[in-house]
């Protein structure tokens, strides 16, 4: 079957500073949906944000992988002229997506009660940091800000880190990651209320949508456990050298347990009755993990992780971005896709994390750049995805 794009004729404009915003225009855009990027004059914060494809081209990755698929214009809500255009592109919108701090909304026509008002029809999607409402509605927040706000930080590093640096401070994860759940949240929010067949204002929090994916630390601490980045580790497995790389081992279960020791040939130190007790193996977690690093040491990763995966032993490499960029896994199902990168020619961008049949959605070149004129003239010139789709068919 072709590959589906279910959100075709569906618009959406965005005014976003922040990559939780863009990424729900992104995966809005994946779907099908035409996102119109609404920059001012000063262009877009992410178009500065590290990390940039080439010290030549000063292109940054981060802003080439959140606008793919979109398109672009300028507008300055700072004046009258520029936000009346930017009504008459929300008038013609399903779904006007928006992180402007709170304090700063009223002077740039972007209050919910104005866009509600002049705009019934738009399920208006809110976006921040700590979300539109409560005591820290106003903060302003960055990832560092939020993951550490969402107790998530509390737990890094842990397991093998946490052994070779047991005197480090909280660090986050690499990347934006709790920004991202933040977009992942909107996107999903802003469709389900698009579904209700009515226009609404959705307020999404970034700091609840990273809390909801790390509940279970939330949850062991109700029942009188506290979870922490020393003590929160397995006493044996975690991350494990290998003769050409590392493999992340996890053994929860008697079977995967039994498993495990079959893997390693059923040596004699592993057959000790004792050990059939999970309690006793754990208490002698630092013996079991001196044995199997000095076993694992010796093994290829593939080839331990192959026999792994039949024996039900949860085993898998601990793969770097080379490893999953050339993943034979990773490039049946198509997971990168060659773009056009304005200033930096044709870069391979993750596709969607999901597909509707049986190929990957297709990448849609990055925006050449914004367009200056008239955003409403600019927008009628470029039909949406909908309608190019429907004129290819």
């Amino acid at each position: 079957m072709d590959t589906q794009l279910p959100l075709s004729g569906i618009r959406v404009v965005e005014h976003a500073s922040g990559v939780a915003a863009a990424y729900a225009g992104r995966l809005l855009a994946a779907m099908g949906a035409e996102v119109t990027m609404v920059e001012p004059p000063g262009l877009s914060p992410l178009r500065r944000e590290p990390p940039f494809l080439s010290p030549e081209s000063a292109v940054s990755a981060l802003f080439a992988y959140h606008s793919a698929g979109k398109r672009s214009v300028i507008c300055d809500l700072t004046t009258a002229a520029g936000r009346a255009d930017f009504d008459r592109l929300v008038g013609e919108a399903h779904i006007l997506i928006d992180d402007t701090p709170i304090g700063g909304r009223d002077a740039l026509g972007l209050s919910s009660e104005r866009i509600a008002a002049g705009h019934p029809h738009v399920v208006h999607l809110s976006v921040l940091p700590f979300g539109a409402t409560g005591p820290k509605a106003d903060w302003l927040g960055t990832e560092l800000n939020v993951i550490h706000a969402s107790g998530e930080g509390f737990l890094l590093p842990n397991g093998l880190s946490a052994d070779l640096f047991p005197d480090r401070p909280p660090l986050k994860i690499a990347g934006h990651f709790a920004e991202m759940q933040g977009g992942i949240a909107g996107a999903l929010s802003a469709l389900a209320a698009l579904w209700a067949g009515k226009g609404q204002y959705v307020d999404v929090s970034a700091q609840d949508a990273t809390v909801a994916v790390g509940a279970f630390m939330v949850q062991r601490y109700g029942d009188g456990s506290l979870e922490h980045r020393v003590s929160r580790s397995f006493r044996y497995g975690g991350v494990i050298a290998c003769l050409d790389g590392h493999v992340e081992l996890l053994t929860l279960e008697e079977r995967q347990w039994q498993g495990l020791v079959e893997l390693m040939g059923r040596p004699g130190w592993a057959l000790d009755e004792a050990l059939s007790d999970p309690a006793e193996r754990s208490a002698r977690g630092d013996f079991l993990n001196r044995q199997i690093r000095a076993w694992a040491r010796h093994q290829p990763v593939d080839e331990l992780v192959a026999r792994a995966q039949e024996l039900g032993v949860p085993m898998a490499r601990y793969g770097s971005p080379v490893h999953v960029l050339a993943g034979r896994h990773e490039n049946a199902r198509e997971l990168f896709a060659k773009a056009n990168v304005p200033g930096a020619g044709a870069c391979r961008i993750q596709t969607a994390p999901f597909r509707f049949g049986d190929k990957p959605l297709p990448m849609r070149d990055l925006p050449e750049g914004p367009e200056a004129d008239s955003p409403t003239a600019q927008h009628r010139r470029h039909p949406g995805v909908g309608q190019d789709q429907r004129e290819s068919a």
